[in-house]
């Protein structure tokens, strides 16, 4: 099973792990691209970052960590991304998250599992 239950997604979190969600297509400038959410352990508390690729359009290549940028200028570290607040409690951090990019709260993965929602958004279109 790919998404995390909100108890595991919460205990995720508690241990100091990142999780990401993919929430699909955006066009920036003109430019076709994919966007997803993170919430990742920083100091005391829990960092929320967007981030905003190119679509490569290729259901082999899920590692959206090293998709270039669409705003290069406007990360806020490095790697695709723009931080969107700071919280210290997990479940601030899930709120935050999903209040602002309108993530769902069912369809959380751990690190690195975006990349295959991804995938499946490719072959579907493509199909």
């Amino acid at each position: 099973m790919r998404y995390l239950s909100r108890s595991f997604l919460l205990g995720a979190l508690h241990r100091k792990k990142e999780v990401e969600q993919f929430l699909g297509p955006v066009v920036i400038a003109g430019v076709a691209g994919i966007r997803w959410v993170s919430i990742w352990p920083w100091q005391e508390g829990y960092n929320v970052s967007i981030h905003d690729v190119q679509d490569l359009d290729d259901d082999n290549r899920r590692d959206l960590t090293v998709f270039p940028s669409l705003d290069p200028d406007g990360e806020d570290y490095p790697g695709p991304g723009r931080m969107i607040g700071h919280v210290e409690d997990p479940a601030q951090a899930l709120e935050l998250a999903e209040r602002a990019t309108g993530a769902s709260p069912d369809r959380w993965v751990n690190r690195g599992v975006a990349g295959e929602d991804y995938a499946d958004f490719v072959r579907a279109r493509n199909s």
